[in-house]
């Protein structure tokens, strides 16, 4: 009887993979047999899933964003408004080891999809749903009488959500002023300013 794959399963298990390479030795070190290596596949088991070094890399970027959204849905299940807003950032921010990969891999994607617009696009729907997040636990935030409702909602938004973006340049590049001491630190900065 031939074997059963759930193919589903192994482009994750694949993906995943790949995440682990990236974290450890860059875009420029990611091949397909390396991945294959990295989970004891042969080289060519991977490409009826991923043909491509630039596949491969898209499905790292969508693994990791699936998995802080898995992260944040469950911690955030129960939360609304800022305390939501705060559990998602503590979320995105690289925090600890795993989030430092996480960070690793999402870098040089964001280079990939600086000239790639399809890869730019993957990134564009991600930041799209966080925004969309962030502003709902924003608008619930001043309903709940925690941000003023002065408060201009879209450049909060954007000023949080760059400053998580660029937590990850800084937390894999300058950890000594940027490490997760000083990321809660400027994080619970910007809620102070949100609610005054």
């Amino acid at each position: 009887m031939p074997k059963i794959v759930d193919h589903d399963a192994r482009r994750e298990e694949i993906a995943r993979a790949a995440c682990r390479v990236v974290a450890r030795r860059g875009l420029d070190g990611l091949t397909l047999r390396d991945v294959a290596a990295e989970i004891g596949f042969a080289n060519g088991a991977l490409k009826p899933y991923f043909p491509t070094k630039a596949a491969l890399s898209e499905a790292a970027f969508r693994y990791v964003f699936g998995q802080t959204e898995r992260r944040v849905a469950e911690r955030t299940r129960s939360l609304r408004g800022i305390e939501a807003l705060r559990v998602f950032a503590v979320e995105v921010l690289p925090l600890d080891e795993v989030r430092l990969d996480e960070a690793r891999v999402v870098l040089p994607f964001w280079q990939l999809a600086i000239h790639d617009p399809a890869q730019a696009a993957v990134n564009d729907r991600s930041m799209d749903d966080w925004r969309t997040s962030m502003t709902r636990w924003l608008e619930e935030a001043v309903a709940d009488g925690d941000v003023p409702d002065s408060a201009p909602l879209e450049p909060a938004v954007e000023s949080l959500l760059n400053f998580m973006l660029g937590a990850q340049v800084t937390a894999v590049l300058d950890p000594g002023y940027n490490g997760p001491r000083q990321l809660r630190e400027q994080l619970e900065f910007h809620l102070q300013n949100l609610m005054r």
